[in-house]
């Protein structure tokens, strides 16, 4: 698979935003890998169940071994493999965290009024010459670095010409010939297996990334037959365009389509396997694939056409005479006694570089013990990494298990509510006091779990003042404890069962005294008592 983005801008969000929805489109989106190697099939449109698919003669799904010819699983069904490879490309157009507009000062304003931030430059006056933003310069230079790609030190500026009432210049000013950064990758981690329960890694190349200038935006009146054109710019943090095509197995690549302005995950994935299907059943069906250019309609799940797709030579690429090259510097070739505030320092921008997701996870397995996938879950969850190292930081719990009652307990509850981690009624600091009760046994795990869904209900309560009132402590009186699990012996008589190795029935005492205490009882100290009794 290429992924192959162009920059018209980049946001500060953007690299956690990529890292995220990337990997589950190309694990999720029904884009398969290479012919010889596992690919991945969803399981229903927007699902997140998936199931290996390999090309070898047996097919391991959620029965076992399925078949002894190659088949996929998918929408509940086996299907033969078609003879048929995708191939799929992706520009990722990403709007910059700036106050200003790349080639021009005008103020960059989220919902300001059309045409209210527009320069001299911005309408095509003749006379204005472009001004090139240096935070976007440092902004695609971070991006570049997050990306693991080459930065050019030197690159250059193009004009890309085609006539749309939304460039009123003729032309586009992009980096066509020598763009500031170059082959890089992206490695992502996705939950596969029967269960989900493991982590698979893969890697996906970035061909280029490059500073482009926006066009407007245009706003079709279909009541009055006419178009709009806002030139503050075309708004939309992330848009993607979508290169798409199939091919047989040792054979050149296929005519390809692309799928334009799509603003979502899930449409990205539904628009690509919409048109790997239809190129496929075009191609059996006889059919070519014509190189053009496609828009997809969410209420149809279809893609349509709009236009016959442009060639290089019909844009006319041309080096931009209004713009001298862009020189970028490391600290080796900085000149003598410049500052970084002068130029471009791409040393320096590295050494301020965040950490990326994939070095996050690493360092919280590392840290705190716990499993990938957990990890994984943390870093997907806006603002539940930072809740787990705030209870770990202040509980005297194991993070090991910190993290059992975060991802089984607390994660559930927002789910089912559908509730951020910053909504979230039950805070760091309730959570670290309930997690201390039971850690210094004055609750058991059950009791906690009671405590919670109190917590939950918002009401102001401490965990402490909601055991006192419950009477939920654990029963400290060994005697008493002793008494209890003698009646439940006596109501049952299991003892040559249990003799006989049968854990089910010791099992079963230790809930009935559990039952019979309301949970006030310590599970491993009833078990002692029991065993002893019984022998």
């Amino acid at each position: 698979m290429q992924c192959c983005p162009t920059f018209t801008s980049i946001n500060s969000k953007f690299i956690r935003s990529f890292v995220r929805w990337l990997p589950d489109v190309i694990a999720h989106g029904v884009i398969p890998g290479k012919v010889d190697d596992t690919m991945w099939v969803n399981l229903g449109l927007g699902g997140t169940t998936c199931y290996p698919m390999v090309t070898s003669n047996v097919l391991r799904g959620p029965q076992g071994v399925l078949a002894d010819i190659p088949v996929y699983w998918v929408h509940g069904s086996l299907r033969p493999i078609a003879p048929w490879v995708s191939v799929v490309g992706l520009e990722v157009h990403a709007q910059i965290n700036s106050d200003s507009k790349l080639f021009s000062g005008s103020k960059v304003q989220f919902a300001a009024p059309p045409n209210s931030l527009v320069s001299f430059f911005d309408a095509s006056l003749p006379g204005t010459l472009p001004v090139l933003n240096r935070r976007c310069v440092e902004a695609a230079v971070m991006t570049g670095l997050a990306l693991n790609c080459s930065i050019n030190k030197k690159s250059l500026f193009d004009r890309k010409h085609y006539f749309y009432a939304d460039l009123p210049a003729g032309y586009q000013i992009t980096q066509q010939r020598l763009p500031i950064a170059v082959n890089g990758s992206l490695s992502y981690s996705f939950r596969a297996g029967k269960n989900l329960n493991q982590m698979e890694t893969r890697k996906v190349r970035i061909k280029q990334i490059q500073l482009e200038q926006d066009s407007g935006k245009s706003l079709h009146d279909d009541v009055k037959s006419q178009t709009l054109i806002d030139l503050n710019r075309a708004e939309g943090q992330l848009r993607v365009d979508a290169n798409i095509s199939v091919h047989r197995p040792g054979e050149p690549y296929g005519v390809r389509t692309e799928v334009k302005n799509l603003n979502s995950a899930r449409f990205l994935a539904k628009a690509i396997d919409y048109e790997i299907r239809r190129q496929t059943e075009e191609l059996e069906n006889g059919g070519s694939i014509l190189n053009e250019t496609r828009a997809f309609d969410y209420r149809l799940g279809r893609t349509i056409p709009m236009r016959d797709k442009e060639g290089k030579q019909d844009y006319r690429f041309m080096p931009e005479p209004n713009l001298p090259p862009l020189i970028l510097y490391d600290s080796k070739s900085l000149p003598t006694n410049t500052s970084h505030q002068q130029v471009v320092n791409i040393d320096w921008i590295r050494e301020r570089l965040p950490d990326l997701p994939s070095v996050k996870q690493a360092k919280l397995v590392e840290k705190y013990g716990i499993l990938p996938e957990h990890s994984f879950t943390l870093l997907n969850e806006d603002g539940l990494m930072e809740f787990f190292e705030n209870v770990v930081k202040e509980t005297q719990m194991n993070p090991k298990k910190v993290i059992g009652w975060i991802l089984n307990d607390l994660l559930s509850y927002l789910k089912q509510c559908n509730l951020t981690v910053k909504e979230s009624p039950v805070s760091p600091l309730l959570l670290t006091d309930l997690l201390n009760l039971r850690e210094r046994e004055v609750i058991s795990s059950s009791a906690a779990k009671k405590v919670l869904k109190e917590l939950w209900k918002g009401e102001g309560k401490t965990p402490a003042q909601i055991v006192k009132e419950k009477k939920l402590e654990l029963i400290q009186d060994q005697k008493e404890l002793e008494q209890i699990c003698q009646a439940v012996i006596e109501g049952h008589q299991p003892v040559m069962e249990i003799k006989k190795g049968n854990k089910k029935v010791l099992n079963k005492l230790i809930g009935q005294v559990q039952k019979t205490t309301r949970d006030r009882s310590d599970p491993v100290l009833v078990k002692q008592i029991l065993e002893k009794q019984l022998l």
